[in-house]
């Protein structure tokens, strides 16, 4: 007599679930930030070049040389080094926004291998302004020590965290302009944007005066109070020396975040017109 055994087919594995599409895009987001990162931390030695340099002969020249000179009073370092630091992070947030785009749309194509991730176009865009915002935080963190012994300066402990709120935010209108310029800029009007946009943005930024001294000069005034770069300015003095004459600081928190929200749209809107151009 036999008996007969039924044999049991083993079991397969289970297939391993997939992500959530927004899971997903998270992660891609998330590798893509961190390669950009990655590079950056390659290119150190130049980037503390970009980030110091030019700043710490700033505050030589106008806060040391003609400090010692009798040309400025003995406070104006009050005025100028909170100015510089902004204008730091504003600055390195706009041009490593819209310099590496310029070229990637130009000439490298590198973008192309953003655009063919499985991540969303508007995400891309996000990712380089959030980029170029942590580039230009990063600048205006390093130098802040510096222009502290440079000019002999220092703030308490309690005003450093709302400075670190203003340079963030001043770091991110300056990525959002950066957005928005290198999208609608090609590689043979670089010279141009520099010129045209560059630098009266720097110089009417409020970097070096406070934007309310200028009653005497109201036009000018007016030019200075529609660039975003001089409520940076402002909102670094408000929060670091508030002895000094400043623009209100909610009304600077309002303008920064609106100049964020408005660049943002317009640059996104732009970006999305290269890259399915």
């Amino acid at each position: 007599m036999t008996t007969a055994t039924t044999a049991t087919a083993p079991e397969l594995p289970k297939a391993p679930e997939l992500p959530a599409p927004a899971t997903r895009q998270i992660h891609t987001f998330g590798a893509i930030l961190w390669r950009d990162v990655f590079v950056a931390l390659r290119q150190f030695p130049t980037f503390i070049g970009q980030a110091i340099i030019q700043p710490f002969f700033t505050l030589f020249v106008f806060g040391v040389l003609l400090s010692d000179a009798g040309y400025v009073d003995g406070d104006y370092s009050s005025v100028l080094l909170p100015g510089v630091l902004a204008l730091n992070g504003f600055l390195g947030g706009m041009q490593n926004t819209a310099l590496p785009l310029v070229v990637d749309f130009s000439y490298t194509r590198e973008i192309e291998d953003r655009l063919l991730s499985p991540i969303s176009l508007r995400l891309v865009a996000v990712e380089k302004i959030l980029f170029g915002a942590l580039y230009g935080f990063v600048a205006s963190l390093m130098m802040t020590p510096v222009g502290m012994v440079l000019l002999d300066l220092s703030w308490p402990i309690s005003r450093t965290v709302p400075a670190l709120g203003i340079a963030a935010l001043g770091a991110l209108a300056g990525a959002s302009i950066g957005l928005c310029l290198g999208t609608s800029v090609n590689s043979d009007k670089v010279d141009v944007m520099f010129t045209l946009v560059l630098m009266p943005l720097l110089f009417t930024g409020s970097t070096q005066f406070p934007l309310v001294a200028l009653d005497e000069v109201r036009w000018f005034q007016v030019i200075c109070g529609a660039n975003p770069l001089s409520y940076a300015s402002e909102g670094m003095r408000a929060v670091t020396s508030p002895s000094v004459e400043h623009v209100p600081l909610p009304v600077t928190l309002i303008v920064l975040v609106g100049s964020v929200a408005l660049f943002a749209a317009v640059g996104v809107r732009g970006f999305l017109r290269r890259a399915q151009a």
